[in-house]
């Protein structure tokens, strides 16, 4: 049969059916994903939910949803973003279903403790979290027990399965292992098992490379993993050097897990080859991707004629920094001017919403970092070095964009009057922290002549800063600032001593200041409607507050009725300068909620405002570049275009975002100065004259004291028996150990020690007691 001359190949007319039916394909294949029926995410919950669904795989769910071969990648794209967001769950067999479907399940993120024990804390703002009907205020966190963490790592979100609400069986037969760790009372503990990983926050573990008989495994220097860890394979690292490795098999903690070497970090005694394994464990990044670092190439290093447009000119005034002396990112500044009815303060913040732009490459990757993260020896910047240590940042005697917040106080110290500008500076002076508190006290020490001009403008603002800080604590706000112990290292990264900062006037200069701007511009964008990020910090659960009561009264105070803030207030002026103040404070910080990011205003507990946000650090953390745009409409003189701030819902989910990433940073930071701190004890305990140290005891237990060292806010243990001869005998309602001649140990009581021992894999510091 012969062809007919239309349908032979190469005619107009078989090129015009092919390109019908391609047309076709593409119309059909577009209206199964965004068709009238909503797009694909929501046919797959829309079949999820329908009454008798059973668990069904990829290729099930493709064919009851009748999809075309070429949607098929994208189901499996969608049921990945689905399972990760914790709205699915993947079963036995791959078979998906709702989470809602699973019972008594929990979302949230665990972290392990000593021993392989963890605390789960679920994330409060999960709606299938809220419809469990589980107080999630009272169960803030969940014990989970070593063998009931699954196949998590420290930092993974998980789904936990609750088995009980009550405590433990073990419970009121295990005093030492609660106080061990830090559990609370009976009538909160509510204890899990995890039941499935929902997403890892890295999957990388950090070990030791060994070769035993032509067998080459890792051996995980996080205890709550087995003790081995088989590899694919090898290459390129040696025997006893560090390694990081990444998981790729892993279902039961019966069964040794297996990975692949991500890096070799190097010798263990190499330099920054420990901070190196944090950075990678905890899933941080050091480099900028090449799209971000181009774009942040192509931003001019000067201020342009341009950007001046618009701004209210301050170049001639006198605006400062005050700043750590090691900063290198300077984002915030300051200027005052006495007049008769009280001041005008001027904050000065740089503009980074004019150089980062929504949708940019430097946007996304700032959203993804959420802050930045300073460790022990490096500095992991949200922002590339060109804008963090370069346009952007305040440095003195340069031409910067600021966005800034002038404000009007009364004698008083109350705000009269507020206003929002677009400015340009060009900073006087860069003072660091210690130069501004000598100026305050009136010492001539200072180097630089010129700067002593200066130093009259300095006491005027402490005179404002005072009166904001004496009306904030009469609002109820607590005093929970802490000294600041900075490791030292040497050129090598190896600890050569300690440097502590005390948290004096010059801090609470700039404290004070930066408060009252995050505070006036939360309070304009709240009262304009606008979108935004807030920074939240709930009242504390009573239990938690009961039990913190418990502790001040075993330290000899009568804290009364802490639900009540002046109680708190007034116990923590009581133990103001005691031995035992970090205790308390520690011990009432435990008791508190964590702050967090929302979007919307739900007041702040430890400062006592109402309305707070962060806006004073664009440079390091993302929520203030959000609240700069938002408050952009608001400002003096508005721009023509201005940056498009993200919808509501887009700030709850970056609020839950960065609230995440601000943990993880955390987290990071207190390992790596921890890690160090560590070491230099190890290090200074092989001495000829090793250091020693005031300490007080603030613990009593069978196996001996816990000791916290007041110089260098570091807590360990004195041995029993290790403790000078003598016939010590424990007496635990009094809280003391006392011999028959009179001598005691007693809580609260200090002591001097020296460093015995350090046990570096497990992070714990043995102490001796010096003298008799």
């Amino acid at each position: 049969m012969s062809i007919p001359s239309w349908a032979r190949p190469g005619s107009d007319a078989t090129q015009f059916l092919w390109a019908f039916r391609i047309a076709a394909r593409a119309s059909t294949i577009q209206s199964l994903v965004m068709g009238e029926g909503g797009g694909l995410r929501e046919k797959v919950l829309e079949l999820m939910r329908r009454p008798g669904y059973r668990p069904r795989n990829k290729g099930e769910l493709a064919r009851d949803l009748e999809l075309h071969s070429d949607l098929r990648v994208d189901l499996r794209t969608e049921l990945a973003v689905l399972e990760r967001e914790g709205v699915i769950v993947r079963g036995k067999k791959s078979r998906y279903r709702l989470r809602e479907q699973e019972g008594n399940l929990l979302s949230g993120i665990l972290r392990f403790q000593s021993k392989g024990a963890a605390w789960f804390y679920p994330d409060p703002r999960d709606p299938a979290n809220l419809a469990s009907g589980i107080d999630l205020e009272r169960f803030s966190r969940i014990y989970v027990g070593a063998r009931k963490t699954s196949v998590a790592l420290d930092g993974d979100q998980v789904a936990l399965r609750i088995e009980r609400l009550g405590p433990p069986v073990w419970w009121k037969h295990a005093k030492h292992k609660r106080a061990s760790l830090e559990l609370p009372g009976a009538e909160d503990q509510a204890s899990g098992r995890v039941e499935r990983i929902l997403q890892r926050r890295s999957g990388v573990v950090v070990g030791t490379l060994m070769e035993r008989k032509g067998f080459v495994y890792v051996q995980p220097a996080d205890e709550s993993l087995p003790p081995t860890i088989e590899l694919e394979n090898a290459e390129g690292g040696k025997s006893g050097q560090m390694v990081a490795v990444r998981l790729l098999e892993w279902d039961s903690r019966q069964v040794t897990p297996r990975g692949e070497i991500a890096e070799v970090l190097g010798w263990p005694d190499e330099p920054g080859v420990d901070i190196r394994g944090i950075i990678l464990r905890h899933g941080l990044h050091e480099e900028f991707p090449g799209e971000v670092e181009e774009e942040a190439g192509e931003i001019p290093s000067s201020v342009l004629p341009e950007g001046l447009e618009g701004r209210a000119d301050w170049r001639e005034e006198l605006v400062i920094t005050i700043d750590p002396a090691d900063a290198r990112d300077f984002d915030d500044a300051i200027w005052l001017r006495e007049h008769e009815q009280g001041w005008e303060l001027a904050v000065h913040i740089a503009d980074v919403a004019h150089y980062v732009k929504p949708g940019t490459a430097l946007d996304r990757e700032a959203r993804e970092r959420g802050n930045s993260t300073y460790l022990v020896d490096r500095v992991l910047p949200m922002l590339p070095e060109a804008l963090s240590n370069g346009i952007c940042s305040l440095v003195p005697g340069e031409d910067r964009l600021t966005c800034c917040v002038v404000m009007r106080f009364d004698g008083k110290g109350k705000m009269t009057q507020v206003r929002f500008e677009k400015a340009v500076i060009r900073s006087k002076f860069r003072l660091t922290y210690e130069e501004a508190q000598n100026m305050l006290e009136g010492k001539r020490d200072v180097d630089d002549p010129s700067r002593r001009g200066i130093a009259g403008t300095l006491r005027e603002c402490w005179k404002l800063a005072k009166l904001l800080r004496q009306r904030r604590f009469v609002q109820g706000a607590l005093d929970l600032e802490f000294p600041e112990i900075r490791v030292e290292l040497d050129e090598s990264g190896r600890p050569a001593g300690y440097r502590r900062e005390d948290y004096n006037e010059s801090h609470q200069l700039i404290e004070e200041f930066m408060l009252a701007a995050n505070e006036a511009v939360a309070r304009a964008v709240k009262n304009a409607g606008r979108p935004g990020i807030y920074r939240m910090h709930e009242e504390p659960d009573h239990d938690k507050l009961f039990e913190f009561a418990e502790l001040a009264r075993a330290h000899g105070y009568e804290p009364g009725d802490l639900v009540n803030k002046k109680h708190i207030q007034s116990l923590l002026r009581e133990c103001r300068g005691q031995p035992e103040e970090h205790a308390i404070k520690v011990g009432l910080l435990k008791s508190l909620k964590r702050a967090s990011y929302r979007e919307e205003p739900l007041g702040h507990y430890g400062l006592s405002k109402t309305d707070y946000c962060h806006f004073t650090s664009p440079i390091r953390r993302y929520a203030d570049l959000i609240m700069h745009r938002a408050l952009e409409p608001l400002l003096e003189s508005p721009p023509t275009h201005p940056s498009r701030a993200p919808a509501q819902v887009q700030c709850a989910e970056i609020s839950n975002h960065i609230s995440t990433t601000e943990r993880t940073s955390a987290s990071a930071e207190t390992e790596s100065h921890r890690l160090k701190m560590l070491e230099w004890l190890h290090l200074s305990a092989h001495d000829a004259n090793p250091p020693v140290f005031e300490a007080v005891i603030t613990d009593v237990r069978r196996i001996g004291l816990m000791v916290e060292a007041l110089e260098i806010l570091q807590r360990g243990l004195v041995k029993r028996d290790e403790f000078p001869a003598g016939d010590w005998r424990l007496e635990s309602h009094r809280m003391r150990y006392a011999t028959m001649q009179g001598a005691e140990l007693t809580l609260g009581q200090v002591v001097v020690v020296r460093v015995a021992r350090v046990n570096m894999e497990r992070q714990l510091v043995d102490f001796l007691l010096v003298g008799e």
